[in-house]
């Protein structure tokens, strides 16, 4: 159970990160040469993504990995806080402005 929320966690924070950017999924594909349909299952998370793999779509989309996995942590804290009616508890500090919001 947990590794499909962590999966489905990491695949809306890439797919959240594509969006904001504006870049569409063949872009990525491209620069982090991984097919298309590969990363679509990332992103719906169908997939697991090696670390290997998950490095090049950060870089394809010039991210931190950091960031990425904080954020993913995150949104599992959230998920997990609203399940016992607690406040979330960030997992990392945060740069001034930031705030910690649900990728769903």
């Amino acid at each position: 159970m947990e590794m499909v929320l962590f999966r489905r966690s990491l695949g809306d924070i890439l797919r959240g990160r594509r969006t904001d950017l504006g870049l569409t999924l063949r872009e990525v594909s491209g620069a982090a040469r991984v097919s298309l349909g590969y990363i679509s299952e990332i992103e719906r998370g169908q997939k697991e993504a090696s670390s290997e793999l998950l490095a090049s779509l950060c870089e394809a989309l010039d991210l931190p990995l950091s960031d990425v996995l904080r954020d993913v942590a995150d949104a599992i804290a959230l998920e997990e806080a609203a399940l016992v009616g607690a406040a979330p508890t960030p997992i990392a500090p945060r740069r001034a402005g930031e705030v910690v919001a649900s990728a769903a």
